[in-house]
C-alpha cells in the first residue's frame, strides 16, 4: 500500500505530494468549507484540499512544482477568503 505521501487520489494528482497548511479567519458557515475545498481540489497539481471549520486550517497536499503555496493563496482568495501560509 502506498503512503501518503505517493496516494493518486486522480490523475492530476502527482506522484509526490507536499503537504501546506494554510489558515483563515474567514470562514462564517459551512458552505465556505465546500467552496474552499472545490476551488483548491480544481487547481491543477492539487491532490487534495481539507478545510477544518472551526479552526480555520486548509491542510492542502500538493505538487509544489505544479502549485506552490502562493497559488494556493491565490486560489482561495479567487474563492472569496484570504488565507495565509501557516508557519507550523
Amino acid at each position: 500500500m502506498p503512503s501518503n505521501h505517493e496516494r493518486r487520489t486522480d490523475d492530476r494528482a502527482p506522484a509526490a505530494t507536499t503537504r501546506t497548511i494554510l489558515r483563515s479567519d474567514e470562514l462564517t458557515c459551512p458552505s465556505c468549507v465546500a467552496k474552499i475545498e472545490r476551488a483548491l481540489g480544481r487547481t491543477d497539481g492539487v491532490a487534495s484540499a481539507t478545510v477544518h471549520f472551526a479552526t480555520g486550517r486548509i491542510e492542502v497536499d500538493h505538487d509544489p512544482s505544479r502549485a506552490d503555496a502562493e497559488k494556493l493563496v491565490e486560489t482561495v482568495r479567487a474563492a472569496g477568503y484570504r488565507a495565509t501560509r501557516a508557519p507550523f
